[in-house]
């Protein structure tokens, strides 16, 4: 061992039979507590919300502010380790658990991921390319930027924002003053839009030892913001999916994740890479990993949080994942049996109590592979109402 390397802290493991906490009861908290109970652990989930997808899956779900000492305290008292489910828990509460129990992954992790300024500081100073930005604090820094970047751009909320919301696009010469008083935030971040030969996406996961695994790349299509459909294996020259994993590794490595980091990627027509996003939680481009992967992107949260081995992540089959959003419930229940009565369909609701615009009702994931599938995929949710990407 050279003097400049160093061995990664080995982190207490928690085997089945104690008790994960989760914070956050939206879907991916309620796919991570099923993956949990399935390894014989219990759960406990904290949010705001009540009765979020994941309440139905927890031993005990506790409802308070996120700045409740008390309730906080409450949590920690019935749970041996932490793990987020969205990363705008705020930081403030997240220090305060680390004080009693393990929060993986930590903070100082979540943090980062947050925060859009951070996070392309982070990814800047760890020599990874992203999209020409400006931070922005005033209108008028807004019109100075608009006019350096020039073209397409796109306004962002620094924190806070997701799946399109929070964000404003623009062109050179757009009016400011006005954008910036809709985007309504202290500070913010303009992007320049990138023109991509397509999106996608890693998920990696890293242990308590510091083992670090990527699952297969997907391509995503994003409608509104919001991500549409995913296709794994992405249809990508292996020099770019290898790089796409060694990136994603080294981001993992960098910040010293414990759980999983997603990497979201522009890929350029000449196969060079820029990050866009990163969020250290499962991801919803993921979701096809419950059918396609020996080992699902959330068990593997959970693994990776506990302290487990990781789980073997190549594929079983190729897929595509398609969203389903409020929209399709315009006209009432869609017509479930149109879609389980396809062969290799996965179908997966969510439990929501209220379908509204935008909002991620379920997914399915259909096995197969290339084209055909995916346009088999699409042409099966437009049966539901919906019309074709």
């Amino acid at each position: 061992m050279t003097p400049k390397e160093k061995t990664p802290a080995i982190l207490e493991a928690f085997l089945p039979g104690t008790t994960l906490g989760i914070l956050g009861s939206g879907q991916l908290g309620r796919m991570s507590a099923m993956a949990a109970k399935s390894l014989g652990y219990r759960v406990v989930v904290y949010d705001e919300t009540p009765d979020g997808p994941a309440v139905s899956c927890a031993d005990l779900a506790i409802t308070a502010s996120f700045g409740d000492p008390v309730a906080l305290a409450r949590f920690a008292s019935e749970v041996d380790v932490v793990t987020v489910e969205f990363e705008n828990i705020p930081v403030s509460a997240l220090e305060f658990l680390e004080r009693i129990k393990p929060v993986r992954p930590s903070s100082s992790v979540v943090r980062i991921c947050q925060d859009r300024i951070m996070e392309k500081e982070f990814l800047l100073a760890a020599g990874i390319a992203v999209a020409p930005f400006r931070v922005i604090t005033s209108a008028l820094q807004l019109k100075e930027a608009l006019s350096a970047l020039g073209g397409d751009s796109i306004l962002k909320t620094a924190v806070l924002g997701y799946d399109g919301k929070g964000q404003i696009s623009l062109k050179e010469g757009d009016d400011a003053t006005v954008a910036w008083e809709r985007l309504s935030s202290p500070l913010a971040v303009l992007e320049q839009k990138i023109v991509f030969q397509s999106e996608a996406s890693v998920i990696c996961s890293r242990s308590t030892t510091g083992e670090s695994l990527c699952f297969p790349v997907q391509t995503n299509v994003h409608r509104d913001g919001i991500l549409d459909v995913s296709t794994v294996p992405a249809n990508l020259p292996e020099s770019v999916t290898t790089k796409a994993h060694e990136i994603a590794t080294e981001i993992a490595e960098k910040l010293e994740v414990v759980g999983l980091i997603t990497v979201e990627f522009f890929v350029l027509a000449d196969g060079n890479l820029l990050v866009n996003e990163l969020a250290p939680r499962p991801h919803n481009s993921g979701h096809h990993t419950l059918e396609t992967t020996m080992t699902s992107q959330f068990c593997q949260h959970v693994r990776a949080v506990c302290g487990l081995p990781l789980g073997p992540v190549m594929l079983r089959s190729p897929g595509v994942m398609i969203n389903l959003l409020g929209d399709l419930w315009k006209e009432g229940q869609p017509d479930w049996k149109l879609l389980l009565r396809e062969a290799g369909l996965f179908l997966h609701l969510y439990g929501k109590r209220e379908a509204k615009q935008g909002r991620k009702m379920g997914h399915y994931t259909l096995l197969g592979e290339g084209m055909p599938a995916r346009d088999r995929a699409i042409g099966l949710r437009a049966l539901l109402g919906r019309p074709e990407s």
